[in-house]
């Protein structure tokens, strides 16, 4: 059963030729074989969720109220705010955080009658591109256990790939779903910024963050995708527009589809066997029928730079908040108030995290707040415009997900400009707001190769389209890590 896909399960649970309670026991039991080799999760809620899956399975039994994710067991990245669960966000400074409410997501997956079994590690405060910055432990990659699953959505991309969770959820802010689906070879999607509710997403950086789901396989990231798409009144970045159903977007066809390859996307930096894949893609789906033209986005190389100015100031101003005055982690036997202050973020940070901090009050100081800051956010729109004027000719653009598949356990922590190069290909997309999807496309080393597909604002449907023609006639996603 836990092999299998969310639609594939939905067929077996709705003709009751499995319940929800044994497909639940099935993956906890998946979980107690491997958890300890993989660390994909911070806080495992079993109880709660075989209670979830009994009135999974009475709904189910009465016929009503049935959605495609009924009684599927989904994992949710722990910086997702769940009502009376620990939501940490990889941090000692929440270590002892329990919300008082979920988030709109989290409340839409219980109404759809989805099982929640627990909460997925992450890099702390989503900072990072490993999932080595959680202040608890390293996940490790189910395909190898000395490399890394990605980040930061790196416990949601390996519970998925090590069959710990059937469908799981994580947040995107610079890469953060979509490398990790690459580095354990799964699907991932970011979808515009706008289009799935942030309420209740404890926040990283406010203008680029945004939930989406990580998969099995293309058909699952369309069934997720409309189940958690759609406007909010809580957030007020959430746009107002109709969801449709992604799944009529699953056509076998691209003839006469427009395909962008990011010719500077396939230089100096990315690795020679993920060239290889990533053109190797497009000469399938040219054979599908596409028309495959190459395209230059010159603003990409500032790509990077721009990120690590906006990104850190709009996270100097979010953890603001954690002073260990109203919730979280307070340092004790402090002499006065400053002091305590001072104190509970030393204590409670890690270094990545304090590192972005510092960079972003830098960047947003009296002197250079003009030097850094606003310059950034002009550049920022030179690269909205470059896709702008690329989506105006193509239907889609496609590149490598990362620019390597994924590297050992500490190759990278002393180094953070290694770390953020990790990055390169799917920093763009966040900083213009659009959504992406990446799925396996090939293997080094016996490591999954991503394959980026990035689509104009809101046409998710298209991307999905493109993504699931290159999965039905490509055996990529059939491969399997083997723990």
């Amino acid at each position: 059963m836990i092999n299998k896909s969310a639609h594939e399960l939905h067929s077996l649970l709705s003709s009751k030729r499995v319940s929800s309670l044994e497909l639940t026991e099935a993956v906890f039991a998946r979980i107690d074989q491997v958890e300890d080799k993989v660390k994909a999760y911070i806080t495992l809620t079993k109880e709660e969720a075989l209670r979830q899956a009994r009135a999974a399975d009475a709904r189910l039994k009465a016929g009503n109220n049935i959605t495609p994710l009924t009684g599927l067991p989904v994992a949710v990245k722990d910086n997702m705010c769940t009502q009376g669960v620990l939501t940490t966000c990889g941090s000692k400074i929440l270590n002892n955080y329990l919300p008082p409410y979920d988030a709109t997501i989290v409340a839409g997956l219980k109404s759809a009658g989805a099982v929640i079994i627990g909460k997925a590690n992450m890099d702390e405060f989503a900072m990072g591109s490993s999932t080595e910055n959680s202040a608890l432990y390293p996940t490790r990659n189910p395909w190898d256990l000395t490399t890394v699953p990605g980040g930061s959505s790196g416990g949601s991309a390996a519970a998925v790939a090590a069959d710990e969770a059937v469908l799981a959820l994580g947040s995107d802010t610079g890469g953060s779903i979509r490398q990790p689906a690459a580095f354990c070879g799964v699907v991932g999607m970011k979808p515009t910024y706008g289009r799935v509710s942030r309420f209740g997403l404890v926040a990283f950086a406010s203008s680029l963050d945004q939930i989406g789901p990580l998969t099995k396989d293309v058909t699952d990231s369309a069934i997720l995708l409309g189940a958690i798409a759609g406007h909010d009144e809580k957030d007020a970045t959430s746009v107002d527009l109709p969801v449709p159903d992604y799944r009529k977007a699953l056509i076998d066809d691209v003839k006469k589809v427009k395909i962008g390859l990011i010719s500077n996307l396939l230089g100096d930096g990315i690795a020679p066997e993920v060239k290889l894949a990533v053109k190797a893609a497009a000469e399938a789906l040219a054979k599908l029928g596409a028309e495959i033209v190459e395209v230059e986005l010159p603003s990409f190389e500032y790509a990077v730079s721009t990120y690590y100015l906006l990104a850190p100031a709009e996270a100097s101003s979010n953890l603001a908040r954690f002073d260990g005055v109203k919730y979280g982690h307070r340092s004790g036997g402090t002499k006065d108030l400053l002091n305590m202050y001072y104190n509970t973020r030393r204590e409670g940070f890690g270094p990545e995290v304090k590192r972005r901090i510092m960079i972003g009050t830098y960047a947003l100081s009296a002197g250079y707040y003009d030097a850094y800051y606003l310059k950034a956010l002009k550049v920022r729109t030179l690269i909205k415009q470059d896709f702008e004027k690329a989506l105006g000719k193509c239907d889609v653009l496609i590149s490598p997900t990362a620019p390597t598949v994924a590297f050992k356990v500490g190759e990278k922590t002393a180094d953070p400009l290694a770390m953020y190069l990790s990055d390169i290909a799917t920093i763009p997309v966040n900083l213009a707001g659009l959504p992406a999807l990446s799925l396996p496309c090939g293997f080094s080393g016996g490591l999954p190769i991503g394959l980026q597909i990035i689509g104009r604002a809101f046409a998710e449907e298209t991307i999905l389209r493109v993504a699931f023609t290159y999965e039905q006639n490509t055996k990529w996603h059939t491969q399997k890590a083997k723990l």
